[in-house]
C-alpha cells in the first residue's frame, strides 16, 4: 500500500520545499491511483483516446526523467521517450507490471529531490541532452514547474480512469 503523502504545509514559505513538496504529493497520488487494481484492468483503456492507466503512470515516470536528467542535467539517455508510441497514446515495455511502474516513479521522486537539492532553482539547463548550446536554457525552477503541471492535469485523468474501471473514487 502506498504511504499518503500529505500536501505541503500551508505555512512553507520555501518555493524549493514547495515544488518538491507537492511533486512527492502527486507521484503519491499517481501511486494511489494504481492501488488495488489488477494488471489486466491497468492496461485497459476506458477512454476514446485509447490509453490505460500503466500507460500513463510510464508516461508521467518517462517525462519526469526526460526533463530533469535529460533536459536539465544534459545527460545522454539511451531513450529519452520510452513512453512514445506510434498509435498517438503511450507505450509501456513487454512485460511491465505495476508494481514496476510504481518503481519508477519512486526512482524519478528520489532522483528529483536529489537534483533539486544539489542545485539552484535560477540554474540553467545543462547543454548536452536535449538542449545544443544555440538553443534557450530553461531554468530549473521552470522545469520543476513544467513536471508539476505534468503530474496535476494527467491525475485528473486517472481520476476519471479508475472510476470508470471499478468506481474508485478520491486521492
Amino acid at each position: 500500500m502506498a504511504d499518503r503523502v500529505d500536501k505541503p504545509d500551508r505555512a512553507l514559505a520555501d518555493e524549493r520545499d514547495i515544488l518538491v513538496g507537492f511533486l512527492d504529493y502527486d507521484r503519491s497520488a499517481v501511486e494511489r491511483k494504481l492501488q488495488g487494481l489488477s494488471e489486466a484492468d491497468a492496461r485497459t483503456s476506458v477512454i476514446p483516446s485509447g490509453w490505460s492507466m500503466i500507460e500513463l503512470a510510464w508516461h508521467l515516470a518517462a517525462m519526469e526523467r526526460r526533463w530533469l536528467r535529460w533536459s536539465f542535467l544534459g545527460e545522454l539517455l539511451e531513450d529519452p521517450y520510452p513512453d512514445a508510441s506510434s498509435t498517438g497514446s503511450w507505450a509501456v515495455p513487454p512485460g511491465l507490471t505495476v508494481a514496476d511502474a510504481v518503481a519508477e516513479l519512486r526512482a524519478g521522486g528520489e532522483a528529483t529531490r536529489r537534483i533539486v537539492a544539489e542545485h539552484d532553482l535560477d540554474e540553467r539547463s545543462h547543454v548536452g541532452g536535449k538542449y545544443t548550446d544555440d538553443q534557450p536554457l530553461p531554468a530549473l525552477r521552470w522545469i520543476l514547474t513544467y513536471v508539476l503541471q505534468e503530474y496535476s492535469r494527467h491525475l485528473g485523468h486517472l481520476d476519471i480512469a479508475r472510476e470508470l474501471i471499478d468506481g474508485e473514487t478520491g486521492e
